[in-house]
């Protein structure tokens, strides 16, 4: 009889055991999944912030460079594109995050022509309004960056959690899904060509 009490407790020790794990792991998991959504919205706060200012930089530059029309449109239409390019964190999907930098890339690249542009007008060049604006963007890009590096590392400490035994038994139990990375822009690994 004691044999067989002593049996008991030890299976029922054993299995409090692993229901405490599979709490632990299991809160452990949501945790780092929160942690995950609240630094994508990080990121996509610093990605608003450059939509908000672009409106003001345009209008700055329009005032000066009358006949630059097409390339001003373009920054307005990129940004109309990237404003509505959204991604679920939730859902973070290699797909929808590449289609998400897509969009951001091309306002980028619209950005940086017009830059090139205003390099023709001396005057807005001078602009205080235009020095602070252009300011606030480089700023601004310093963020994003920023933003994009922790976003990586807190999405590679979920997925590792999520692919480690045994948790990722739990993880394919309850839905856990690895997210997605930023993935460098096109072209990105290629140097740029300095000529002097």
């Amino acid at each position: 009889m004691k044999k067989k009490t002593t049996s008991i407790v030890t299976i029922i020790a054993i299995i409090a055991i692993v229901v405490l794990w599979a709490i632990s792991a299991y809160n452990g998991l949501v945790k780092k999944d929160e942690a995950c959504s609240q630094q994508w919205s990080k990121v996509e706060s610093q990605y608003q912030r450059r939509l908000d200012l672009i409106p003001n930089l345009v209008n700055t530059v329009k005032g000066y460079a009358t006949h630059e029309q097409e390339t001003l449109l373009e920054v307005v239409q990129a940004r109309n594109i990237a404003s509505n390019a959204k991604v679920d964190p939730n859902n973070l999907t290699q797909e929808s995050l590449d289609k998400y930098q897509q969009s951001q890339a091309a306002l980028k690249s619209s950005l940086d022509r017009l830059m090139v542009v205003v390099e023709r007008y001396p005057d807005l060049k001078a602009n205080q309004n235009f020095l602070e604006l252009q300011s606030q963007l480089e700023g601004t890009e310093n963020r994003i960056a920023v933003e994009r590096q922790n976003f990586a590392d807190i999405v590679n400490t979920y997925n590792s959690s999520i692919r480690r035994f045994p948790t990722n038994i739990l993880a394919g139990i309850f839905g856990f899904d690895r997210k997605a990375y930023f993935a460098a822009e096109q072209g990105a690994e290629a140097a740029p060509k300095v000529e002097f």
